[in-house]
């Protein structure tokens, strides 16, 4: 999984627990790394003292024999005291000549030892070449680790006679012990803070996301076309309380923008109509304006006709006002919203009976069920039926075998009335402007059929939908649910 498809939550959660593991991990190595520099300068510190004591002890030896004091006679001055010296300091002792020979040692059976008996020519070097005229060898053995300091060993005029060997073994049971006991307690401490980091990284990062949830809840809720709430939060960070305040800001301008943008829609609407209402109006105007120019240029009262010629004039005031009330009651039923005066009706008798008004015969009725109940508004229903079939009636070329099909169909909880024609199809550029108001192909009527049809459906909760194949037909489905 990768990191950035994890929660806010979780990551918060898992860098707390990597951060007390890495703190730990930290703090261990830094101990550890710490107590091998204090046994380093211990055993070095250490060494040092027992050399400065040794040398001391052997200086006092030299002050106080009765030999000769030169190389040859180390030996003899030596022959009981560097047993006494190895013994009261702890330490071996092994006394070498100017050339690395072996002379005297506390320990009989490095004298037997061939091997030992002589120095290399590295620690001969290292000796007579340093200004202090010390050198330090380590070595390992047998997992142990071996420090051997050279020095000289001089007489009253402080010329060397011989050379000084301490080997000192570097002892760590004692600084592993510490060690290993201050890592335990250690361990314990980190344990108790990790199970502390986890129940505050739990608890920490469930108040963090608890208020950026609530945040994006509101976000996810807010729409253009509903008053939105804004968030109120009692105690938060800095941070998210700067988050909220802007998506608060963010919330009052958004619903002044929408009461701008809903009342300029509205003023745009009633302005649309108005012209469209105008514009209507005007069609039938400008024949009733010439009937009424001619009947006074014509008028005759001894003429004979007056009376036919009365009653054609009165015909054709009467058509046109009849075009005039119908554009009325057009505008008036798409303008006004459908109150959803529900009742429980069977929708294929509803449909059917919608079907009794139309007089041609090659309209087919289909219908699944005998009976099915839905919630619906009478009237309505008949409104959406006849105007969809109405208008599929009108799509039909003359030239070709006439045929709608209304069918009636339950599937679930929805019910489904389709009308299907084989007329002359939709075109692809009138096919987004098909529910528009005002839209229309026809030469008669005013295109407030299928957007008045929308509008009732939708309020009822369902959905029109269309597929359509040029010069094939044409096939408008509405669905909506039964309850």
């Amino acid at each position: 999984m990768k990191l950035r498809r994890l929660s806010l939550r979780v990551r918060i959660f898992f860098a707390m627990i990597l951060l007390v593991l890495i703190a730990s991990i930290l703090i261990a190595s830094v101990t550890i790394y710490q107590y091998n520099e204090e046994a380093r300068d211990y055993h070095r510190d250490r060494l040092e003292r027992k050399e400065e004591n040794i040398r001391r002890h052997i200086d006092f030896v030299i002050r106080e024999t009765y030999w000769e004091v030169k190389t040859e006679k180390v030996p003899l001055i030596f022959k009981e005291e560097i047993y006494k010296i190895a013994d009261i300091h702890q330490l071996q002792v092994n006394i070498f000549d100017l050339e690395g020979g072996l002379m005297k040692s506390s320990k009989a059976s490095i004298e037997g030892d061939t091997i030992a008996k002589c120095l290399n020519a590295n620690i001969l070097n290292g000796l007579s070449n340093t200004a202090e005229h010390r050198y330090v060898e380590k070595t390992t053995l047998n997992n142990q680790t071996f420090q051997s300091s050279y020095t000289y060993i001089t007489d009253k005029q402080f010329k060397p006679i011989a050379i000084l060997n301490l080997p000192y073994l570097e002892n760590d049971e004692f600084l592993n012990k510490e060690l290993r006991e201050f890592l335990e307690r250690l361990g314990y401490a980190y344990f108790v803070m990790l199970l502390l980091a986890i129940l505050l990284a739990y608890f920490l990062s469930k108040y963090i996301t608890k208020s950026l949830k609530t945040i994006s809840d509101k976000i996810n809720a807010t729409r253009l076309e509903k008053q939105n709430k804004r968030i109120e939060i009692e105690s938060s960070s800095e941070e998210i309380a700067t988050l909220v305040n802007s998506y608060n800001s963010m919330i009052d301008q958004l619903q002044e923008s929408a009461v701008k943008l809903a009342t300029s829609e509205r003023e745009q609407a009633w302005r649309e109509m108005a012209k469209q209402v105008a514009h209507e109006i005007k069609n039938p105007l400008t024949p009733m304006r010439l009937s009424v120019q001619s009947f006074q240029r014509k008028f005759n009262p001894e003429d004979p006709d007056i009376h036919q010629k009365v009653d054609e004039y009165s015909q054709t005031l009467i058509q046109q006002i009849d075009t005039m009330s119908s554009i009325a009651s057009a505008f008036s039923n798409f303008a006004k919203m459908p109150a959803q005066q529900n009742e429980t009706l069977n929708v294929v008798h509803i449909v059917k009976l919608a079907l009794d008004i139309f007089s041609e015969d090659y309209i087919i009725f289909i219908a699944d069920e005998k009976e099915i109940i839905a919630q619906w508004d009478r009237t309505q229903l008949i409104r959406v039926v006849t105007n969809l079939v109405k208008n599929a009636t009108q799509a039909i070329a003359d030239d070709k075998d006439p045929k709608v099909v209304v069918s009636v169909m339950s599937e679930d909880n929805l019910v489904k009335i389709s009308v299907a024609d084989n007329g002359k199809g939709i075109s692809e550029e009138n096919i987004p402007r098909i529910f528009e108001p005002k839209f229309t192909t026809k030469s008669s009527g005013m295109g407030l059929g299928l957007a008045m049809v929308k509008n009732i459906v939708e309020t009822y909760h369902g959905t029109i939908t269309f597929t359509s194949q040029k010069g094939k037909g044409t096939t408008f489905t509405v669905t909506f649910p039964k309850q």
